[in-house]
């Protein structure tokens, strides 16, 4: 009988050692595929952890010198110096009107004339009862002198003749107000009658505006109260006239603040009868100093993080906090009191992104930062 049993050991001694070596073929392959070897190197032989954080692109500008003005900015409509408000003293029929709404007129100057009639007779008897009591005053003057009246008879006389004067007096008056005139010279406004309308007593009729000088006035901050002085020059825009710019000055200076609102009045003086009308809005300055050569910044390069003004500047492709000392602010540019020098640059764009000793790259700079080139040549060695 054969046995069949050394023809199976015979097999599986040749089996056995080749299955041995494919699983150790495989372990290797698995261990070379992880972390690029045991060395540290990735599959281009090159050091990982030398590349280090990838560079935040920014833009910066350099703190340079130039010319730069404190000032106080305000807002607040025009007004003219004088309004008035033109009333009719007595009532009356409207005979002729002579001004319209835009025609300049001067003080004194008639505007509307009314029916006097009765006004006129009762100047005419004043004026008969003044001559009568004059005549009567004459004789009893010379009858005192001959004894022949008392001195109070003569005295009575002249008491009444005084009296009719006097009435003769406010009949002229009151005659006058038949004619309504301008009270202060100017550009009429309004007006609120026509011809053959019926005037009462006391009724506006006109409004006549002084438009010679135009007055703006300020709420000024108490922080400026020793800043903001008479006679500083003011520059004035309107958005009715865009582009141009008018000057004046501060006319005057309220002494009191405001205890509710912690603000000082300002009052500041233009040139009318030209293109600024009242009741434009104006946007003021006021540039109380001037400083010619100043260290300045953009306004956009400081961090809004409310704490010590501070800004970031590069050093050897580096983010560097930077605290500042700030002193005026004109436009978008902030002048440096301390804390940097000429040509520093530093961070306008990109800045949100950056923490203290954040690799950079400048933008349109062509060559990488110091710390992002050293490392392609530490692992070249």
């Amino acid at each position: 009988m054969r046995s069949t049993t050394p023809v199976s050991v015979s097999r599986s001694g040749r089996v056995l050692p080749l299955a041995r070596l494919s699983l150790l073929a495989l372990a290797l392959g698995l261990a070379a595929c992880k972390g690029g070897g045991a060395d540290g190197k990735g599959p281009d032989g090159k050091d990982q952890a030398a590349k280090g954080p990838e560079a935040i692109p920014v833009e910066v500008a350099k703190a340079s010198t130039r010319s730069i003005a404190a000032s106080y900015a305000g807002t607040a409509p025009l007004e003219a110096r004088a309004e008035a408000q033109v009333v009719a003293k007595t009532s009356g029929i409207a005979l002729q009107v002579y001004a319209d709404v835009g025609q300049e007129v001067k003080a004194g100057q008639p505007l509307v004339r009314m029916d006097r009639d009765r006004a006129t007779l009762q100047v005419a008897q004043a004026d008969a009862d003044v001559r009568k009591l004059e005549a009567n005053y004459q004789r009893s003057a010379q009858l005192l002198e001959q004894k022949m009246v008392s001195v109070n008879d003569v005295d009575q006389l002249r008491y009444n003749l005084e009296n009719a004067r006097a009435q003769l007096r406010l009949a002229k008056l009151e005659l006058s107000y038949g004619t309504v005139t301008a009270p202060i010279s100017g550009v009429v406004a309004s007006r609120n009658i026509k011809q053959g309308n019926l005037v009462q007593i006391n009724t506006p009729i006109f409004t006549v505006v002084d438009t010679s000088r135009l007055e703006a006035t300020l709420n000024a901050p108490e922080r400026e109260i020793e800043t903001l002085k008479a006679g500083q020059a003011v520059q004035l825009t309107v958005d009715a006239l865009p582009g141009k710019v008018f000057d004046g000055r501060i006319d005057r200076v309220s002494p009191v603040v405001d205890s509710g609102s912690g603000t000082f009045r300002v009052i500041c003086a233009f040139d009318g009868g030209g293109l600024l009308q009242p009741g434009m809005f104006a946007r003021i300055r006021i540039n109380y100093d001037q400083r010619a050569d100043a260290l300045v910044i953009p306004r956009t390069a400081l961090l809004e993080d409310g704490g010590t003004p501070a800004v970031f500047t590069v050093k050897d492709g580096k983010a560097v906090r930077s605290e500042l000392k700030l002193g005026y602010v004109d436009g978008e540019w902030v002048e440096v009191r301390g804390g940097l020098r000429a040509g520093d640059p530093v961070v306008v764009a990109g800045k949100s992104a950056l923490r203290e000793g954040s690799a950079v790259q400048l933008i349109g700079d062509k060559a990488a930062p110091a710390a992002a080139a050293s490392a392609p040549k530490a692992a070249a060695k």
